[in-house]
C-alpha cells in the first residue's frame, strides 16, 4: 500500500459514544480532510478498517521516531 503525505498518526484518548469502533490508548491512522477539520472532526481508519469521521476531541496527534512510525504504518 502506498502511503500519502496527508496521513498521520493519532492516539485515541476517549471512545465515549464509540466503544465498538474505537479503543482507548490505541494508535490510529488519520487522513487529512480539511472540510471535516473545519467542523471539528477528524477522519480516522477505525476498527472496521474503513475511514469515518469522529470528533477531534477524542484524539491527540502523536510523533514517533521514524523507525517506529514506519513499523506502525506497515502494520496498518
Amino acid at each position: 500500500m502506498v502511503r500519502k503525505k496527508s496521513e498521520h498518526l493519532v492516539v485515541c484518548i476517549s471512545n465515549e459514544g464509540y466503544a465498538v469502533s474505537l479503543e482507548k490508548r490505541k494508535i490510529y491512522l488519520a487522513l487529512r480532510d480539511e472540510r471535516a477539520e473545519k467542523r471539528g472532526l477528524i477522519r480516522v481508519v477505525d476498527e472496521s478498517g474503513e475511514d469515518y469521521l469522529y470528533p477531534k476531541t477524542l484524539f491527540r496527534p502523536i510523533a514517533l521516531p521514524q523507525a517506529i512510525k514506519k513499523a506502525v504504518l506497515a502494520a496498518a
